[in-house]
Parts: C-alpha cells; structure tokens; sequence
C-alpha cells in the first residue's frame, strides 16, 4: 500500500489512466476486427474503405504509446496484405 501522499496520488491516476486505456485498446481491437469482417465479406472496395478508417484509429492509439508503434506497423500490414490479396 503507498505510504505517502504523492504514492496515493500516483495509485489514484493509475487507476484512472489504466480504465482509460483499457478503453482504447478495445477501440484498436474493434478496429481491426472491422477490416477483417470486411474482407471475409468478400467487398474489395468496402474493404478498402474500412482500411483506411481503422489506419487512423490505429496509429492515434500507437502514437498515445498504449500499443507499441511496431505492433500497429504489424497489424496495419497484415490487414493491407489481406486486401490485396483480395484481387
């Protein structure tokens, strides 16, 4: 248990900060499972679109340091790769 006051006061924003990352990375989840549910639909250009929206959610997530940058490179990749294979 934190002992002084700025301990306590660094629990209580931890607390908070880990809800609100919680939070985002659910947003980043979504993201991708989005762009998944849109190529196995089998629309290319739904697809496409989907991509783009979620790129944005992913790399304001990775910029907040919640998820590493490399993790986001990998999985905007992946998805990018999904799609064209589509063709």
């Amino acid at each position: 248990m934190a002992n002084s006051a700025q301990a306590r006061k660094r629990a209580r924003q931890a607390v908070k900060q880990r809800a609100h990352n919680a939070g985002l990375r659910t947003a980043f989840r979504t993201a991708v499972k989005k762009v998944v549910k849109a190529v196995e639909a089998g629309d290319k250009a739904v697809a496409q679109a989907t991509f783009v929206e979620s790129m944005k959610i992913i790399d304001r997530i990775a910029d907040k340091g919640v998820y590493h940058k490399n993790k986001a490179a990998r999985h905007k990749r992946n998805l990018s790769a999904r799609i064209k294979a589509m063709a």
